[in-house]
C-alpha cells in the first residue's frame, strides 16, 4: 500500500519536473548530491526530531542481521548536513548550496496525494545565515513552479523566532491552550505536551478556532529575527513575489528557526507543493561547529498531480522519423548496424527487429506514428 509504478506514459512528467530543476539550480549554482536512501535511525531521531510525527509516526525502521538499528530516510535535510559534515563541506566556499531529487519514505495513510514512498526535489544553503539566502530558495520554487505552467499557487511565510525569543513564546503559548486543554483534540493534548508550536496548524475544525485566538510569535521576535523577517519580507516585495503572513504557519520539523515558508495551492483539498525554512541549529545538534543553514522540499507526485488537474500539456519526446522493416535473417543483423548509423547521425529511428513479416512491422510502424 502507498506505492506505485511509475509508467511509460507517466515519465514524460517527470522527466519535465527534473529537468526544470536541472536547468534552474545548476543556472544558480546549486551542486547535485546523493545520499542513500537509509541512514543511521539516530541521525533522523536526533535531526528531524524525537518528538515530530514524522520520527513518533511515519518513520520506516528496521534492524538489520549485524544489529545496526536503521531508518529510510523520511526527508532529506538530516542526511545532507551529515555529509556537510563528514566530508568537510565547511573548508569549501561557503555557502555551500546543494540539491537532490529522489524517493523519501513515510508511513502514512495511503489518500490523494498521499504515498508511503513519494519522491521529492530538495534544496539546501549550509553555511550563510543571511535573509536573502531564505528568499533565493523562495525565488528559486516559485521560478520552478511558473516555468512548469502551474497557476493559483500561493506563497505562505511566517517566522517562528530562534533559541533566544521562542522559549518565552512557548510558555505563553503553554499557558493559552492549558486554560483551554479540555477543548483540543486527543493529538493536540499530546503535542500540548511534546511539541506545543504544532498546536497552531491542527486541522481539526475545534482546534483551528483555537489557534485564530492564540498568541502570535511574530509580537514575540526579539530583535535579530525581527530584523531578518523584514528584510525576507522587503526582499519579495523587491522580486514581485506575492506573499500571504500566516501566522499558524510553523512546519512540522523541530529543527527550523527563523523563516518558515510553503507554497500551496488553496481548494477543497489544499496542496502543499513545496516546504521548507531555516534551521541554523541543526548542524550544532548533529555534531559539527554552529552553522547557519536554510532548506525547501518540494513534492514531485502532488506537482504532477497539479499538471493534470491544470491540463497542463507537457509535450512528448518526438516522434521517430524513420522505421526500419527488415525480411530475413540477415537483414535483421543488417538493421542493427543501420540503426545505429542513423542514430549516430541525429536522427530518431524506431524498429520491431522480433517481428517477421513485413505486414505486423506496419502495423507497429503505424501504431507509432512513423
Amino acid at each position: 500500500r502507498g506505492t506505485f509504478d511509475i509508467l511509460p506514459e507517466e515519465q514524460k512528467y517527470w522527466e519535465r519536473i527534473i529537468t526544470i530543476v536541472n536547468q534552474i539550480l545548476t543556472a544558480y549554482g546549486f551542486l547535485a548530491i546523493d545520499t542513500p536512501i537509509f541512514e543511521n535511525a539516530l541521525l533522523f531521531m536526533r535531526g528531524t526530531g524525537p518528538f515530530t510525527d514524522v520520527v513518533q509516526k511515519e518513520m520506516y525502521t528496521f534492524r538489520t542481521r549485524g544489529g545496526d538499528y536503521l531508518a529510510l530516510r523520511p526527508e532529506f535535510t538530516p542526511s545532507i548536513v551529515r555529509a556537510y559534515i563528514e566530508h568537510g563541506m565547511k573548508s569549501w566556499p561557503q555557502p555551500v548550496k546543494l540539491y537532490s531529487i529522489g524517493p523519501v519514505f513515510r508511513h502514512e495513510k495511503p489518500q490523494a496525494g498521499r504515498y508511503r514512498q513519494f519522491h521529492q526535489f530538495n534544496l539546501e544553503i549550509i553555511g550563510e545565515g543571511g535573509a536573502l539566502n531564505d528568499v533565493l530558495l523562495i525565488q528559486l520554487v516559485f521560478l520552478i513552479l511558473k516555468k512548469l505552467g502551474i497557476k493559483g499557487f500561493n506563497l505562505q511565510v511566517n517566522s517562528i523566532g530562534c533559541s533566544q525569543c521562542r522559549p518565552d513564546y512557548r510558555k505563553i503559548l503553554i499557558d493559552y491552550y492549558r486554560k483551554q486543554r479540555k477543548k483540543l483534540c486527543r493529538h493536540c493534548r499530546e503535542r500540548l505536551r511534546l511539541n506545543p508550536l504544532r498546536l497552531l496548524d491542527c486541522k481539526e475544525e475545534k482546534c483551528r478556532q483555537l489557534a485564530n485566538n492564540a498568541p502570535q510569535v511574530i509580537d514575540y521576535l526579539c530583535e535579530e529575527c525581527h530584523g531578518h523577517f523584514k528584510e525576507v519580507l522587503e526582499s519579495l516585495d523587491e522580486l514581485d513575489i506575492p506573499y500571504i503572513l500566516n501566522s499558524h504557519l510553523v512546519r512540522g520539523l523541530d529543527y527550523y528557526t527563523k523563516t518558515v515558508f510553503e507554497f500551496r495551492l488553496e481548494g477543497q483539498n489544499p496542496i502543499e507543493l513545496a516546504g521548507g525554512g531555516r534551521y541554523d541549529g541543526l548542524i550544532e545538534i548533529l555534531g559539527g561547529k554552529s552553522t547557519p543553514a536554510a532548506g525547501i522540499a518540494g513534492g514531485i507526485e502532488r506537482v504532477i498531480s497539479v499538471l493534470k488537474s491544470q491540463d497542463i500539456k507537457v509535450s512528448q519526446e518526438s516522434l521517430p522519423r524513420i522505421f526500419l522493416v527488415q525480411l530475413g535473417e540477415l537483414s535483421r543483423r543488417r538493421s542493427l548496424k543501420l540503426f545505429e548509423e542513423l542514430r549516430n547521425k541525429g536522427l530518431k529511428i524506431a524498429e520491431a527487429l522480433s517481428k517477421d513479416s513485413i505486414k505486423s512491422q506496419l502495423k507497429v510502424a503505424d501504431k507509432l506514428g512513423v
